[in-house]
């Protein structure tokens, strides 16, 4: 299967930091072996291991309850496939939030244990003080801004923020505590081009139009897995509900009526 990139070669995190306001940047999630290699083999240009896991794999409400255990065994998964997309992995609720030697441990791990080269932790200005001293452990840092799933208490659901001062402010922040790239999620579309212009690092955008140096989705949203809410930001690009939907039916259909397995399919 041929990369659809038009390189071959390793995305790196300089690399990826130098995309800025040049060609967007396709991000999407992956948690397991077999997805994560077609989408490396698509030519995605970073898979990002998502605590969306939660919601995702485990059907939680939220991604309040995943832990450095789950992060760590996904992860390198993930790690395992990608021959050219950059992996980067969230560090999950209550991992670098207490203590800035919590962050410079926990994604040391994620580094070492799961062997993902970045890992992404959400707030902005609050968050400053993990980003720069995980930085400072030379490991490279996504940051994440905007909606961050892991406010969800404290911001009473999934909702739009609002408020450009906060949000730019947020931004460089990010960007002065070290991080090559901050996500925008679930921010207004002018904010977010707002945003992009003043950070000098490539921002990611989820919810935030089109204006970012690029985009990520949760690959089930963007490939038709999803049934329940979608997000309106949220385009299907294929619907493999209905073809697994259809595959499933058609295997009982030919199990009950013995015509699986046939000839073709047994040994002699």
């Amino acid at each position: 299967m041929p990369a659809a990139s038009p390189s071959d070669e390793p995305m790196t995190v300089p690399k990826f930091a130098l995309r800025k306001g040049g060609e967007p940047l396709c991000v999407l999630t992956a948690y397991d072996y077999p997805f994560a290699r077609i989408f490396d083999q698509a030519g995605v240009d970073a898979l990002l291991v998502g605590d969306s896991l939660g919601t995702v794999l485990h059907g939680e409400p939220n991604t309040l309850g995943v832990t450095m255990d789950h992060m760590i065994y996904h992860a390198r998964l993930v790690a395992k496939a990608a021959k050219r997309a950059l992996v980067i992995a969230d560090l999950p609720f209550m991992s670098y939030q207490a203590e800035t030697a919590d962050a410079v441990r926990n994604a040391g791990r994620l580094l070492k244990d799961a062997g993902v080269q970045a890992v992404k932790l959400e707030g902005g200005s609050r968050s400053a003080a993990a980003i720069a001293a995980v930085v400072r452990a030379d490991i490279p840092v996504m940051g994440h801004i905007g909606m961050t799933p892991q406010s969800v208490r404290a911001f009473g659901g999934f909702k739009v923020q609002r408020g450009d001062t906060k949000l730019i402010d947020d931004a460089k922040a990010v960007e002065d505590a070290g991080a090559f790239a901050v996500v925008l999620e679930g921010i207004p579309a002018d904010a977010a081009r707002k945003i992009t212009a003043t950070v000098s690092i490539p921002t990611i955008g989820i919810g935030a139009g089109g204006g970012c140096d690029g985009q990520v989705l949760v690959w089930s949203d963007a490939l038709g897995l999803t049934t329940d809410f979608q997000a309106k930001f949220v385009k299907r690009f294929a619907e493999l509900r209905q073809v697994a939907f259809d595959g499933a039916r058609r295997f009982c259909d030919e199990v009950r009526s013995r015509n699986y397995p046939d000839a073709d399919h047994s040994y002699r």
